[in-house]
């Protein structure tokens, strides 16, 4: 169909006929019909199976084949190693600005949340038994031994950090 509306000379039936095209194409894909992106992807879907040939008045601009075959520029990744994988970066850059903070109580708390955080994602990966000395020291280990931890710190325990799923009430119907 769309082959033979390029072949139409007369412009206005081919504007015509190409409007029935779309039309179709609307009526064959279930979408929303009102959408007016919908209806601009199928003016561009149009001008894709005319090889970019059809010549009408599109009540959209329709797409070069340059911009098609454009290929998008390449995502800049962040490629800074991770030292401790199952912590992930995102405790990495906050361990360095609690590294940044002054000391006070505010830096004291936020040196415990990470501490605990640490453990849960410890726990997370590895289901095995981890003491908060180890946690403390992987945290000393990010920190570059910059960071003055106190010495009372507990951290929660690891019970209360491992999720267990909750047993369901079964309920039995008397009839």
């Amino acid at each position: 169909m769309v082959n033979h509306v390029a072949t139409i000379e007369d412009r206005e039936e081919r504007n015509k006929a190409a409007q029935t095209v779309v039309s179709i194409l609307q009526n064959m894909v279930p979408q929303p019909k009102d959408v007016e992106e919908f209806k601009h992807k199928l003016w561009d879907h149009l001008a894709i199976l005319s090889d970019f040939k059809l010549d009408v008045d599109a009540p959209y601009e329709l797409p070069s084949r340059e911009k098609l075959e454009t290929k998008p520029s390449p995502i800049p990744y962040i490629t800074n190693p991770i030292r401790y994988k199952h912590y992930g970066r995102s405790i990495e850059l906050m361990v360095e600005k609690a590294v940044e903070m002054k000391e006070g109580e505010e830096k004291d708390r936020l040196i415990e949340l990470l501490a605990n955080h640490m453990k849960r994602s410890y726990l997370a990966w590895n289901r095995s038994q981890v003491t908060d000395e180890q946690i403390l020291d992987d945290l000393m280990k990010l920190a570059d031994q910059k960071l003055k931890i106190k010495k009372d710190l507990t951290l929660t325990e690891t019970r209360n950090l491992i999720s267990r799923p909750k047993k369901r009430k079964v309920q039995i119907r008397k009839k």
